[in-house]
């Protein structure tokens, strides 16, 4: 046999955060080593599969694709500790051909799928159901033979081999040996080297490599800490040996001198993989065909509905008659007849219809599908391509065969229905999520390494901080970009050892999750071809992710969730409650209103137009057509935002429009001249050098990618063509070539501005047409973002419209238009489910109960009302504390102090009423409130809030402060133009300063921990949103006295990035007070009764307080018989004094209920003498 040697037991980055190698190192390696074929073993799993296979054949080595499987003690179902035995051994499985790769797809999926318990494992009958095309090797130490035979039990290792001699066969089961020097892995060994002689088994060497050099054992060691949770200083602890690196063949050989065909065997073994795995990207023989029922070809219904869809979109006689349309419909569906995407496109028409037949909101396109007629008659996009000047083969190019990529829009809330459609449609195991993996970037990595080394967080966050906040940067250019990083790196031997450490891991993967959007659809079931594992919610999700499955051939679709689409249609239903038929797809396209709207800058809540540079766009641009608005979108981007002053300029006049070439007059004329879409460099190459649209579209690839020698061959074409066909000298076609080449790094897809365009457009309309319901609906769909919340509000209020606090009584499960009495604007009314701590599905009930009984009279009627604890103590408290019982007059102090009182009296009410007793007095009661509440004051001990309270409250609960604001008095000073917008801080620039005017919601103060100087972190808000602000020492030691909760500042401080959350925080540079301004200084347009104090229309203090007759009612002495009687009695003495009864069961005080308006009686002797026996204690 030959002196070489072929690793058979490997684990590559994909065991994550356990092995070290990445791939293309790796075939270089076994490159330099003359190694013929190497195997990927990662454990449990098969992610890294298909990149291992491509860089392997591309590098010349010979791939084998494997696995280092969790083998269960028993069955792989059984999800329970086994007594004396592990919860799985290791066992390492090859696939020897494509019957072998198929099998142990299989088989891992099915270990993650059902044998998942700690890890995924399997178990003997799975292993021997999908045996065909194995390779098994028997395991390292912790294989089940070796297990056996360090329990000196040699019976049972005997055993257990013949089972899987009796699985895979003499031929294709061998027993591995490992050596790294333990003396555990030398007694395994002899003992094998005597089973390959007592059942004629060949002996294979493996070295269960980690890592690729030795040097990297340290590296490894504080990955395997990183993964582990655990410290490098940590004694008890996981430990790799040294000795797991990638070993030369003359060093493997020289481990297994006395054994040298263990060695030779990894040679028979790489010698029998006969493995071609099938990639082929433009292939759709694994997509699923679409059935059709109909009895014709897929074709014939293809084009049935094209030409159905064509005479819906643009009418019969159009459709039958337009030359342009006739010839653009068939060129279409020739293409995509010819390139075999016919299923493609049904499948995507199919979940579509379904979708908005259900009444879920679908985008009106994304990307360059809206290019595609085809997808506009079929109702896949909503964007009429010939209106719009969108080219098809930007989509799908005949000179360049690839699968069409038809991302769709969804609303966000019911996305996950059309998945469930899909799946059902097309079999639950051939529909599965696709999985992403996240890696080691090169600031977490920093931070990861420092923590397991045992530096503080501050030290290895100091040195993560010198890293440029650049997309994409990695270690080592961010040392060469900041001099006082590099410094450190050289002078700090801690910092020395860090860096070493991160630049090694950097780029690792570290864990897997689930792309947002992508579904892939098989034509069978997935793990005939993918690998499947299941996701933190149990869903079912490929182990390739996007790329690989693209090499597959396997279809994905990107089902996205926009929440605009929401938005969009939660508006239009508001709209419909009120006048039926508003459709949005029916609008104008020029309505004056949206214009002016976009033209003042208010474009709060519009989509895609809603930064502070857009706001200042939009007022600078001159919006009056909807092409304005693609265009703006386009031009809002690096790079091209150096051409929005030209482009402003020549749009309005103040420059003359030019052209690159009189032919490029009819191709740039919409944007003035200036090419600012990918699509023009097309028609440019088609108007001036003859090409075709989908030569063109390869050459707008070319020179997106800057690929030297293919922009070489492309000038030469275009050049040539310029003189062909225009008689273009070649001075100024290569002047052109370059300006084109400049369009093409930075130009836009005009077919996705154009979609994205539409919404904006759509968003910008309902707010200029129908505020209130717009707002609502925005409103609406940020419930859990309380800071989203508080921006909107803010706008509300811009915009003349009142948002109502929450009331049990008026609101929805929603943010809800409501009409005011006396007042000539529609408000918002506060949703109920937007309230923290209440939950949608408990104030749902609430409000049906309403609707189907009739308003609340109070808060105790309303506990009363509801389903046994559907509304607990938290519920109430928090409905309390936000306001949603103001309407009965009552203190949110005084019904806060007693809610366990009311809980009590609901839950004694609700056992009454299951035990058929009936309610207080009986079925019909009336559980009404008087004016003045439930129980006098005397009976309550409560401690009223003070205005502070109350509106923390509200921050709190609701995002907002709604009966006033802390900075209510210094409006005029936060109008200035002087000061920034907190809401704008993600869109400022980092390291600049800028004023702020606030108020400190919350200070917490500390000190550093080498010199124990003094800082703080402040919570600082505005009337448009909250900051966390950083007081570093210098400024904190100047600023003491100031740094109070409830002051009001002015801040100047610095923009940075907060290293643990990637957002903009600010830094404090000076602060100082600000006095509160003249009363007559107050903005005139505040209307103070809109946010007075909620009790201000409330009479509950004012009223003279009737008195209260107090009955009591003891259950262990009275009987229901009683409370007839008391009933009676009461209806008797009609009058203007409350009743209030107190339950006891005689052990404990029980609880108090109001008997409601219905029961106010004339407190007179009479009556008490009549309730005699009632009115003690």
């Amino acid at each position: 046999m030959s002196d070489s040697f072929v690793h058979l037991h490997l684990h590559t980055e994909y065991s994550l955060l356990d092995g070290a190698v990445k791939i293309a190192d790796l075939m270089a390696k076994v490159n330099r080593c003359k190694m013929p074929a190497v195997a990927m073993t990662d454990h449990g799993n098969l992610y890294g599969a298909i990149d291992f296979y491509k860089q392997a054949s591309k590098s010349g080595v010979k791939p084998i694709i494997g696995s280092e499987v969790y083998l269960a003690p028993g069955s792989m179902l059984e999800k329970k500790k086994v007594p004396g035995l592990p919860n799985a051994h290791h066992l390492t499985l090859l696939a020897k051909n494509a019957i072998g790769y198929e099998n142990l797809v299989r088989l891992v999926s099915h270990a993650h799928l059902d044998g998942q318990y700690y890890k995924p494992r399997i178990d003997k009958e799975a292993l021997d159901k999908f045996s065909e095309g194995i390779i098994c090797l028997s395991g390292c130490i912790n294989g089940e033979i070796n297990y056996w035979i360090q329990q000196d039990q040699l019976d049972i290792a005997r055993e257990k081999l013949r089972e899987f001699v009796d699985i895979y066969g003499k031929d294709d089961f061998y027993l591995e040996m490992h050596d790294h020097g333990m003396d555990q892995q030398r007694q395994c060994n002899r003992q094998l080297l005597e089973f390959c002689g007592e059942f004629s088994l060949k002996p294979v060497a493996a070295n269960d490599v980690h890592f690729l050099n030795r040097k990297d054992h340290e590296a490894h060691d504080v990955l395997i800490c990183i993964g582990t949770g655990k410290m490098v200083l940590d004694e008890n602890r996981m430990r790799y040996s040294p000795e797991v690196h990638f070993k030369t063949a003359r060093e493997m050989r020289q481990l297994f001198k006395e054994v040298p065909v263990a060695c030779d065997n990894t040679l028979e073994i790489a010698e029998k993989i006969d493995f071609n795995m099938v990639l082929d990207s433009t292939s759709s023989e694994r997509y699923p065909e679409y059935e059709i029922n109909t009895g014709s070809s897929r074709k014939d219904y293809f084009r049935y509905l094209c030409e159905q869809g064509l005479a819906e979109r643009y009418g019969t006689e159009k459709a039958e008659n337009d030359e342009e349309l006739r010839e653009r419909l068939d060129y279409e569906i020739g293409i995509m007849e010819r390139m075999g995407f016919v299923s493609y496109f049904l499948i995507t028409w199919d979940f579509i219809k379904w979708a908005k037949d259900n009444k879920i909101p679908v985008g009106p396109g994304r990307g360059s599908a809206a290019g595609s007629l085809v997808a506009y008659v079929l109702g896949i996009t909503d964007l009429d391509p010939l209106r719009y000047g969108l080219i098809f083969e930007r989509f799908l190019n005949p000179e360049r065969v690839s699968p069409p990529d038809v991302d769709v829009d969804f609303c966000q809330t019911r996305r996950p229905e059309v998945i469930e459609y899909v799946r059902q449609k097309y079999g639950e195991k051939c529909v599965s999520h696709i999985i992403t993996f996240g890696t080691l970037g090169a600031k977490s990595v920093v931070r990861d390494v420092g923590r397991v080394m045992g530096l503080s967080y501050g030290e290895a966050d100091r040195i993560a901080k010198m890293i440029p906040n650049e997309l994409g940067i990695n270690l080592a250019s961010a040392r060469k970009k900041n001099p006082e990083l590099k410094e450190a790196i050289a002078n700090e031997p801690a910092t020395e050892q860090l860096w070493e450490y991160s630049t090694f891991l950097e780029g690792l993967t570290r864990g897997v999750g689930i792309h947002a959007a992508g579904i892939v659809i098989g034509d069978c079931e997935l793990d005939v071809h993918v690998p499947l594992t299941r996701g933190n919610e149990n869903e079912v999700v490929t182990q390739y992710a996007m790329k690989p499955l693209t090499d597959l051939g396997m279809l994905k679709m990107d089902f996205l969730g926009l929440k605009t689409l929401t938005v969009i249609q939660d508006a239009v239903d508001l709209i419909n409650g009120n006048e039926s038929g508003f459709n949005i797809s029916k609008i104008p396209i020029d309505d004056a209103k949206t214009f002016e709207l976009l033209n003042a800058g208010e474009t709060c809540g519009v989509f895609q137009l809603e930064s502070g540079g857009m706001v200042a766009l939009c007022k600078q641009f001159g919006v009056n057509k909807i092409e304005d608005i693609i265009a703006l979108i386009a031009l809002y981007r690096p790079g091209p935002m150096e051409l929005i002053p030209d482009f402003i300029d020549r749009k309005k006049g103040k420059k003359k429009v030019q052209y690159l070439h009189p032919l490029l007059e009819e191709v740039s004329r919409e944007t003035h001249g200036i090419l600012i879409y990918q699509e023009q460099v097309q028609k440019a190459a088609n108007v001036l050098a003859g090409y075709s649209l989908g030569d063109a579209d390869l050459l707008r690839r070319a020179m997106g990618k800057k690929d030297p020698e293919e922009m070489a061959k492309q000038r030469t074409i275009f050049v040539e063509g310029c003189k062909k066909f225009n008689e273009i000298p070649d001075k100024q076609a290569n002047g052109i070539f370059d300006l084109l080449e400049k369009f093409a790094g930075y130009g836009f897809n005009k077919s996705h501005s154009a979609a994205y365009g539409l919404i904006s457009y759509q968003t910008a309309y309902l707010k200029a047409n129908y505020p209130v319901e717009f707002m609502a609906a925005l409103l609406s769909n940020e419930i859990n973002n309380t800071d989203k919340i508080s921006v909107f509000v803010e706008e509300c209020k811009s915009m003349g419209i009142r948002v109502l606090p929450p009331d049990v009584n008026k609101s929805f499960l929603k943010f809800s238009p409501e009409d005011s009495p006396g007042e000539d604007a529609t408000s918002i009314r506060y949703g109920l489910a937007a309230i923290k701590n209440v939950g949608a599905t408990a104030m749902d009930l609430a409000i049906n109960e309403r609707v189907e009984e009739g308003a609340y009279d109070c808060v105790d009627d309303f506990a009363r009302r509801q389903q046994s604890r559907s509304v607990n103590k938290k519920i109430l408290e928090s409905l309390t504390r936000a306001g949603a019982f103001d309407f009965s007059g009552e203190e949110r102090a005084r019904i806060f102090a007693r809610v366990d009182s009311i809980i009590s009296a609901a839950s004694l009410a609700h056992k009454d009423r299951v035990s058929g007793q009936g309610s207080l007095f009986d079925e019909d009661t009336d559980y009404g409130s008087t004016a003045n509440g439930s129980l006098d004051n005397s009976q309550v001990d409560y401690e009223p809030w003070s205005e502070d309270v109350i509106l923390a409250a509200e921050r709190e609960l609701l995002g907002f402060y709604v009966t006033g604001h802390p900075l209510d008095s210094y409006r005029s000073l936060f109008s200035s133009d002087k000061y920034k917008r907190l809401s704008e801080l993600q869109d400022l620039k980092e390291h600049k300063k800028y004023n702020f005017m606030g108020r400190i919601a919350g200070v917490e103060k500390m000190f550093t921990k080498k010199a124990g100087k003094p800082f703080a972190k402040l919570n600082f808000e505005e009337f448009t949103g909250q900051a966390e602000v950083m007081v570093w020492s210098e400024v904190f030691i100047k600023s003491t006295e100031v740094l109070q909760v409830g002051a009001v500042i002015e801040l100047l401080a610095k923009v940075e990035i907060d290293s643990r959350s990637e957002t903009k925080r600010l830094t404090a540079e000076k602060i100082r007070p600000i006095s509160k301004p003249s009363e007559n200084s107050a903005p005139k347009n505040i209307d103070k009764s809109q946010n007075s104090q909620v009790g201000s229309d409330s009479n509950y203090e004012t009223l003279s307080k009737p008195s209260v007759l107090n009955v009591y009612f003891k259950r262990d002495v009275h009987k229901v018989s009683d409370l007839h009687m008391i009933r009676d009695i009461l209806v008797a003495h009609p009058g203007s004094d409350s009743v209030a009864l107190h339950f006891s069961s005689g052990e404990g005080s029980g609880v108090w209920i109001d008997a409601g308006s219905r029961y106010l009686v004339e407190n007179s002797e009479n009556l008490r003498s009549q309730l005699k026996g009632w009115l003690t204690e």
